[in-house]
Order: structure tokens, then C-alpha cells, then sequence
């Protein structure tokens, strides 16, 4: 296997590419709902404004990048490995055009049907809040079509081994409402038409989405026409593979979707404060996911759709090993310093201890799937290089049919749970089965667990899903493909961090969130890659061959400045 000249595999900066475009994009995503908040509060044009972001989204989600994961960047990938680039510009304008004109039906449908839509999303709208959204759905859906054109940019790129820029690009998606947002704040806007203009500088980030990737596409690949006329290519066996993928891909994602939003509908069932607590943890959780997990799997594929059968089951071990090692101790630091993170990010305003405990709980809950979920990431990849988004798409139906039993079986008895000053507290008097009576659910000041349950429903069937899809690879590859052959290696480093972060935690204790979460955080991590590396973790050895890499670039670069200073 090929190394670079500090020993990284070969594609090790492809998915360092990745995960530093997620994290720009992820801190541009949170100045940007920061100052969202500083404009639209929790009013109704907030209320509508989220409400209409919902339709593009699940289209987006359902159209963009996992499906085209799944169905057009396998087959892309293996014909570019083959030389056969023609066929490749063929397939990707047959592709382009398919979408083109999906999300372009899908737009019109939209923008004529807004009233009905906006009625199914939020019931409970009516009068201005309810035109507002209206209005509000007619101007973001008209963005949809380039955000899906994005993702195929997106395809196109990570085959040509160009990740950084793609991953980056959401940040243009971003600043643009972030414009907008300082506008409304020097400007004094009202908040329907802070909304309204967020809604168009929603599209114009899109646009500039789209036109950063579309420009480095034509660079890279000036063959490219992708026209709608080219969505036919019925005699063409690659187009054919794509559709025939496409389809189960889709299927996945919209299964998938529905779990975020049968979730969401599920907490609506429980105490106030469930809902925001299950979004601010999904929040915190996903980022290790698009960080560690995503940028993996998606900096492998393309690779993995070019090889061999035969060397598919030694690239998704070392892309599973490498996914687990970063993983493995963001659960850690979320399940033992998960309070003091919370606190640090959240701890203002009205968000007290009692809040901090509660969602630092939910987060905890969802953390014990965390290394499922991840290496489930590299198995479906694994799989789509294969040609199979059927045997996924199943797994995804089952994974979210167990995570709704088990988290309806769970959240009313735990939503009997309180936190109130630091201690948990039970409500007796509720008895221990279904929602708690209007008023309980509405009126209490005390933070309320239910949310946990719905988030270990989630990690039950997270390590469900990593099973079930470890056995689908195991016997396409005819290698063993368990968790244990990547998790086996990290219990040692493990146990150190969640001992040293538990000391680090206690000693720590008294001081604000903000400083005690930093420091517990370095020192468990510190002790966590110094162990795994004198374990022989290979992951944490490149980790810290490429620290020290870091270190004497920056050191030469210091002392060049030093030398043409004297010179």
C-alpha cells in the first residue's frame, strides 16, 4: 500500500481535506444560526422561517450527496480508473440532466403547492404566520435545484481526487445569509423581512455553491455537457448501472429522513424542552460523525469503487481502523466530560445547570452509538462500491423501525425523570407509562429525560445496523468484518482516557465550563494518543508523525523568517 513521506496510507489527506471543509462550514453553519438567533429570537417569523427550510431539505437530503454516493461516484470512479473518461463525461452529463430535471419538477410542485405543504408541515400555523411561510417555502424550494447540482459537483470532484474545495464550499452557502443577518441587525429590519431576505440570500449561497464547484468542474473536466437532453442514454450500460442503484439510494435516504423526523414528532409527545434538548445533542453529536466518519468514507470511495474486489476488504478495514480511532474517543469525551461541553457551548442566557445535565444526558445516550454509526458509514460505502444500495436501504428500514420501538418504549417512563437542582428527581404521582398530562408536560420548570430514551432507542439500533451490515459485507468479501477487528485495538487507550478524564473532571471541579471543558479535554486526549501509540495503534503513530511533520514545518518556516530578517 502506497505511503506518503511521513507514513500517512495513501488518501489519509484526501479525508484530512474533507474533515477540515466540514469543520469551516460547520463554523460558519454556527455564526450563522447565532445571529439568527440575535435576529428572529424564537418568534413567529423564526418558527416560519424553520418551517421552510424543511421541504428543501428533505429534497436535498434525498436527491444530493448520499444518493449520489451510493449510485453515480461508484461508477464514475471505476470507468475514470478504467481510461475510459469519455464514457465517464457521458455518464456524469446523463446524471446531471436526470437531476436537472428532477428537482426542477420538484421545484414547480412546490412553488405551486406551497399553501398545502406549508398546512402538512406545521398544522398549527394559521393567519400571517402561516402566509409568511407560505411566502417564506415559494423562495427557498426555488434554491433546491442548485444545491442538488452542488452534490454533483461534488461526485465529480471527489473522483478527480479534488475533496477540500467541495466540503468547503457550504461556507459561500453560509456567509451569504450571514450577510444578510448584519444587514437586518445594522438596518433595523422587522423579523418578517429579516426572513424574507434570509430566504433570498438562501438562494444566492446556493448559487454560489454551486458556481465555485461548477467552475473548478469545468477546469477539471471541460468535456462536460451536462444538458437535460442527456438524461436518456437508454443504450448505455453505465447510465443504466447509476439508475439502477439510484432508485434502493434514494429509497435509503428517505428512510433515514424519516427517522429525523419521526424523532422529532416523537418528542413532541413529551415535556417541553425535549425537542430542543434532542436538536442541541444531535447537534454536538453529528459533528465527530461529518468530522471523523464522513470525511473517511467519503474520501475512500471513489478509491474503493476503482479496486478490485480482492483489495476492498483490506481498504475498508484501514478506513473502519482509521474512523474508530478519532471516534472512539469523542464518545469518550462525551459521555465523561459531556456536561462541562455543553456548559461551555450553551451556558448562557437562560440555559442553566439543570439544562446542562439534561441535554448532557441525551448526548451521553446518543454517544453509545457513536462507533456504530461511524464504522456503519465505512460498511455502506464499502457496499455501494459493490454495486449494492438495496441490502443498505433495508438495513436503514430496520434500524429506524427498532430505534422507534424501543425509544417509544423508553421515553414516557424516563420523561417521569427530572433534573432539578443537580439531582434526579421522579414524578410518583404520573405513574410510568404514556405522555404525562398536558399540564405536567407544559408547566414544569425542571428539565425532563424522555429525550434519553429516544436517543438510546437510537444507539440500540445503531450497533443493530453495524451488525447487520458487517455480516452483508462479511459475506460479499468473504473477510471478517466485525466490530471487534477494529475496536479490539482501542481498549487500552480507551480506559486510560476515561480515567484520566475522570480526574481531569474532578480536578477541574469548581471551575466554569468554559475553561474546565478545554483543559479536560486535551489532557484525556493526550493521554489517550500517547497510550494508543505505545500500544501500537498504527492510526495514532501517523497522528503523531504528522504532529511532529507539522511542528518542524512550522519551526523551518520560523527560521527562514528569522534568516531573511537578518538578511
Amino acid at each position: 500500500m502506497a505511503v506518503d513521506e511521513v507514513g500517512h496510507p495513501e488518501g489519509e489527506g484526501s479525508s484530512s481535506a474533507v474533515a477540515a471543509g466540514i469543520l469551516l462550514s460547520r463554523l460558519a453553519g454556527l455564526a450563522r444560526e447565532s445571529l439568527l438567533r440575535s435576529v428572529l429570537a424564537l418568534g413567529p417569523a423564526a418558527d416560519a422561517f424553520a418551517a421552510a427550510l424543511r421541504i428543501p431539505n428533505l429534497l436535498q437530503n434525498l436527491l444530493g450527496e448520499g444518493s449520489l454516493s451510493a449510485s453515480f461516484i461508484p461508477v464514475y470512479s471505476r470507468l475514470l480508473g478504467e481510461g475510459r473518461r469519455d464514457e465517464a463525461g457521458k455518464v456524469a452529463a446523463a446524471v446531471a440532466g436526470l437531476l436537472t430535471a428532477l428537482a426542477g419538477g420538484l421545484v414547480v410542485v412546490a412553488i405551486v403547492a406551497a399553501r398545502p405543504l406549508a398546512t402538512v408541515l406545521a398544522p398549527g400555523f394559521d393567519g400571517a404566520r402561516l402566509d409568511l411561510t407560505v411566502d417564506l417555502l415559494r423562495i427557498t424550494t426555488g434554491g433546491l435545484g442548485l444545491l442538488v447540482l452542488s452534490a454533483w459537483c461534488l461526485g465529480i470532484l471527489n473522483s478527480h481526487g479534488r475533496f477540500f474545495l467541495p466540503y468547503v464550499a457550504p461556507v459561500l452557502w453560509n456567509v451569504a445569509q450571514i450577510a444578510v443577518l448584519i444587514a437586518a441587525l445594522t438596518g433595523d429590519w422587522s423579523p418578517t423581512r429579516a426572513a424574507t431576505g434570509l430566504a433570498w440570500g438562501l438562494v444566492v449561497g446556493g448559487a454560489l455553491q454551486f458556481g465555485v464547484q461548477a467552475v473548478a468542474v469545468r477546469r477539471l473536466a471541460p468535456e462536460l455537457r451536462p444538458w437535460i437532453g442527456r438524461t436518456v442514454g437508454r443504450g448505455d450500460p453505465s447510465v443504466a448501472d447509476v439508475r439502477r442503484r439510484f432508485g434502493p439510494a434514494v429509497l435509503g435516504r428517505g428512510v433515514l429522513q424519516l427517522s429525523g423526523y419521526l424523532d422529532l414528532m416523537l418528542a413532541s409527545l413529551l415535556a417541553t424542552g425535549a425537542v430542543a434538548g434532542l436538536l442541541s445533542a444531535q447537534m454536538l453529536y453529528s459533528l465527530p460523525v461529518a468530522l471523523f466518519a464522513t470525511s473517511v468514507a467519503a474520501a475512500a470511495l471513489p478509491g474503493m469503487s476503482r479496486s478490485p474486489t480482492s483489495d476492498l476488504a483490506a481498504i475498508s478495514l484501514q478506513a473502519r481502523r482509521r474512523t474508530a480511532f478519532f471516534v472512539a474517543f469523542s464518545t469518550v469525551a462525551f459521555l465523561v466530560l459531556g456536561e462541562s461541553i455543553v456548559g461551555a457551548l450553551f451556558g448562557w442566557g437562560a440555559f442553566d445547570g439543570d439544562d446542562a445535565r439534561a441535554v448532557s444526558m441525551v448526548l451521553g445516550a446518543y454517544a453509545l452509538g457513536l462507533p456504530a454509526v461511524a464504522s456503519s458509514r465505512i460498511h455502506q460505502n464499502t457496499l455501494y462500491a459493490m454495486g449494492d444500495t438495496a441490502g443498505p436501504a433495508r438495513v436503514a428500514a430496520v434500524r429506524v423501525g427498532l430505534a422507534a420501538v424501543i425509544g417509544l418504549a423508553l421515553m414516557f417512563p424516563m420523561d417521569r425523570i427530572t433534573v432539578h437542582a443537580g439531582e434526579l428527581l421522579t414524578l410518583g404521582d404520573q405513574g410510568w407509562f404514556g405522555p404525562l398530562g398536558r399540564g405536567v408536560r407544559s408547566g414544569s420548570p425542571d428539565p425532563h429525560l424522555g429525550a434519553v430514551g429516544l436517543a438510546l432507542g437510537s444507539a440500540v439500533a445503531a450497533w443493530t445496523e453495524l451488525v447487520l451490515l458487517s455480516r452483508r459485507t462479511r459475506r460479499s468479501l468473504g473477510a471478517p468484518t466485525g466490530p471487534a477487528s477494529v475496536m479490539g485495538p482501542l481498549a487500552s487507550p480507551v480506559a486510560a482516557a476515561v480515567v484520566i478524564a475522570v480526574v481531569s473532571r474532578w480536578a477541574t471541579d469548581g471551575l466554569p465550563d468554559l475553561a474546565a471543558a478545554p483543559v479536560s479535554l486535551a489532557v484525556a486526549g493526550l493521554a489517550y494518543v500517547v497510550v494508543a501509540a505505545g500500544t501500537g495503534v498504527t492510526e495514532a503513530q501517523q497522528f503523531v508523525a504528522s504532529v511532529r511533520a507539522g511542528n518542524l514545518r512550522a519551526g523551518n518556516l520560523r527560521a527562514g523568517r528569522r534568516d531573511r530578517r537578518r538578511g
